[in-house]
């Protein structure tokens, strides 16, 4: 099968580049032909305030990618990010010469600033009323308004004028919980499935996972995953580890000054150390208040052995469930987070969890799943539109 792969990069590389590469990649390991186009939204502010305010509808990345479907007649069109050079405007283009399926990594279809968060709370306000001008009046994307309207206006548009109805014939969600909002949004039910990503499988741990003495943190030092509740939690629990924060941000700063006792902040550090890591911890932290798309890290801890204490919020604990409810706390709250790391100290509820975890990672996000996964939905699209037009 030939697939078409279009995705706007981020200028800081995330999570969706790397599911986005991973597919292309576990699908020509498979025998498939896969083309990857890439784009990345301009870099000076007057071409980027173009491409915004063009980020509804955008004619000439129509016509980049019409003429790419015509030249390449790909099987499918598999469309990750759009937002903002690209604009939803390529769905068209791409579905007159193929079936079109579009990945939802985050809630940029429902919500302004793509995260359900306001003022460090869960937001579901565009959700429920179906009116995206909320983030207009909020500030929600970026705290400008200018911007705000750019995103309002791309949600509002697209769905006016029925872009996921039309255009689309399967949307991808990561999680249950995600495509019940998006449902709940108006996107059409029958046109939305769930198909979560998949990480590699490290390989085998170096040692079992309840002598590890290190608990690790993962992601961006940002407010909405909640590294500062951690550390006040792991002050508070005085556990018999060690606490590694891997990731930057503009938390950064200010978490070193803490200087708490067993804790140490290693900056950013790249994807093979970051995976040597979890072979060797005893636990993952994910302290997140927001709800997350399905958090690559929370994935390859799983693939690694590696239980996870999580907030017991959004998709989470769809993922986090098999390992018990021990392993879930309640978000933003530093005492029950603190129980959670005294938890830790039993060796056997440490190593049963880690236990489930790999089975888990397993029987829903491991490759093989993800290619079994990915073939199902293209062939589902295919079939369906040669149904349609015979």
């Amino acid at each position: 099968m030939k697939i078409l792969q279009i995705h706007t990069q981020y200028r800081q590389p995330g999570g969706e580049d790397t599911v986005a590469s991973n597919e292309a990649e576990l699908l020509r390991d498979a025998g498939h032909s896969v083309i990857e186009h890439r784009e990345q939204n301009p870099p000076g502010p007057v071409a980027a305030a173009g491409d915004m305010v063009r980020g509804a509808w955008n004619p000439a990345a129509a016509r980049r990618v019409r003429d790419l479907v015509r030249v390449h007649a790909p099987d499918v069109t598999h469309i990750h990010n759009t937002w903002y050079h690209l604009s939803p405007s390529v769905f068209r283009a791409a579905r007159e010469g193929s079936p079109t399926v579009l990945t939802l990594h985050n809630y940029r279809l429902a919500c302004a600033n793509a995260m359900l968060l306001r003022d460090s709370k869960p937001c579901e306000l565009c959700v429920t009323s179906q009116n995206a001008w909320y983030g207009v009046r909020y500030k929600c994307y970026l705290d400008n308004y200018a911007q705000s309207i750019a995103a309002a206006t791309t949600i509002a548009f697209n769905r006016r004028r029925g872009t996921w109805r039309k255009d689309v014939d399967l949307i991808l969600a990561l999680t249950e919980f995600a495509r019940e909002r998006f449902i709940e949004s108006g996107i059409p039910e029958n046109r939305i499935a769930v198909k979560p990503n998949f990480v590699p499988d490290p390989g085998p741990r170096t040692q079992p996972v309840q002598d590890s003495d290190v608990v690790l943190f993962v992601g961006r030092l940002t407010s909405e995953k909640a590294p500062d509740v951690l550390l006040d939690a792991w002050e508070a629990a005085a556990p018999d580890y060690r606490l590694e924060v891997i990731g930057v941000g503009p938390l950064e700063a200010d978490l070193r000054r803490r200087g708490i006792a067993g804790v140490s902040l290693l900056g950013q550090v790249d994807r093979s150390a970051v995976s040597a890591r979890m072979l060797e911890a005893r636990a993952l932290v994910l302290p997140s208040i927001w709800y997350e798309g399905l958090s690559m890290v929370l994935l390859e801890a799983l693939a690694a052995g590696v239980p996870v204490l999580a907030s017991d919020i959004g998709p989470i604990p769809e993922v986090v469930a098999p390992l018990g409810s021990d392993w879930l706390v309640a978000p933003g709250d530093v005492g029950d987070l603190a129980k959670g790391l005294t938890r830790l100290q039993d060796g056997e509820h440490v190593a049963r969890a880690g236990a489930a975890a790999r089975a888990t990672y397993e029987a829903q996000y491991s490759e093989t799943q993800g290619l079994a996964a990915l073939e199902a939905v293209y062939k589902r699209v295919v079939r369906t539109i040669s149904g349609s037009r015979a």
